[in-house]
């Protein structure tokens, strides 16, 4: 987001947010922050002819990253800009904590994973031993339907 656009939503000036990140430099390194250039800026106002407060800059506009926009919450000191930045706090506590309980979540699912194997393999030791039966009682009963050869005292 351009500079413009958050200090609006930071309810200050354009000028006081700048001189804010002018006096904390070290906060926004080149991921959190860069300056247009002056061609991107043409192209920028190009694109949105329609919205008013970008003209008469003396300055390129400042442009923040997600990370930036982040920083500017606990570098600004309007009412607004605290309150943002409690709130990003309490966003991120939440975060943490659903990570934490979905971490369990994701163990669980291991551990139903490994049984379901474990299970898995044991129906396939099942139907090994299910075919070998089939195979040993197949066995038999050709074995017992055989034409007997040789000497047969009953029939002589």
């Amino acid at each position: 987001m351009i500079d413009s656009d958050l200090a609006e939503l930071y309810g200050i000036e354009t000028r006081v947010l700048n001189q804010a990140v002018t006096r904390n430099m070290k906060r926004f390194p080149e991921d959190f922050m860069f300056q247009l250039t002056e061609e991107e800026w043409m192209i920028l106002k190009t694109k949105n002819a329609t919205l008013s407060g970008w003209g008469g800059r003396r300055k390129l506009p400042n442009v923040f990253t997600e990370h930036g926009i982040l920083m500017l919450s606990s570098v600004l000191n309007s009412d607004r800009a605290i309150k943002v930045n409690i709130k990003i706090m309490r966003v991120y506590v939440r975060i943490r904590e659903l990570i934490i309980a979905h971490k369990d979540i994701m163990n669980r699912l291991d551990q139903v994973e490994n049984k379901q194997v474990e299970h898995d393999n044991s129906i396939v030791l099942i139907f090994e031993y299910l075919k070998q039966f089939e195979e040993a009682k197949h066995q038999q009963l050709e074995q017992a339907n055989r034409k007997r050869i040789g000497f047969n005292a009953e029939r002589e």
